[in-house]
């Protein structure tokens, strides 16, 4: 699958190596010799891409970086790369979400392979996220009193207690209930509740 491939490393003979192997491989490449560049020309969130990035370059370091990219959102995933195996920064990274951790020189069957599968990743990332945005997009379509019903269905609320809690009829609750159902596009209770859960609206303290 072709992407965009953000290289980010300060060796420069390297970087000129990478670019070249990749485009070879039909992969668009951008290059950066430091962090801070990169941070400076934030990565196109939005094309299937990841991040081919350097452990140890001055500033900024690469799990720095990292932590930072993580920090503003950035769902795009990141093969690291190094000059030196240290597993504690390998465990380290990898638990942060990282997709691979390379040591150089490195093969071309062996980054093709990490950035397939991290290209792979961001495809599964950013279809989750829009089926949610999706979700949220109907949420949204819901009137004041329709969020109302709806915030108090999913928790389990039965008809005679939101009509209570909401100072109104069973018949209004009923309506209402059925404008909700149509509107999240869903047959069941169970999927309303699948969808509340999804959203993040289900956590114990709102319970």
């Amino acid at each position: 699958m072709p992407g965009l491939v953000y290289v980010v490393d300060d060796d420069e003979s390297f970087r000129v190596a990478i670019e070249r192997r990749l485009k070879v491989g039909g992969y668009e490449v951008v290059t950066h010799s430091s962090a801070q560049e990169l941070l400076d020309h934030m990565p196109d969130a939005s094309r299937p891409g990841c991040i081919l990035l350097d452990v140890q370059i001055p500033g900024l370091s690469g799990p720095e970086l990292q932590a930072r990219l993580i920090e503003l959102g950035s769902m795009l995933p990141i093969v690291f790369l190094t000059g030196h195996a240290d597993t504690a920064i390998t465990v380290r990274t990898i638990k942060a979400g990282a997709e691979d951790f390379l040591t150089k020189p490195v093969s071309s069957e062996q980054l093709i392979d990490a950035i397939e599968r991290a290209l792979a990743r961001w495809e599964a990332s950013r279809g989750r996220q829009s089926k949610l945005d999706a979700l949220r997009a109907l949420l949204a379509s819901l009137t004041p009193r329709e969020r109302q019903v709806f915030d108090l269905i999913v928790r389990g609320k039965i008809n005679k207690q939101i009509a209570h809690e909401l100072g109104t009829t069973e018949r209004t609750v009923k309506a209402h209930r059925h404008q909700v159902m149509e509107k999240m596009r869903v047959p069941s209770f169970a999927e309303l509740v699948s969808i509340a859960e999804r959203l993040g609206l289900l956590d114990p303290g709102k319970m």
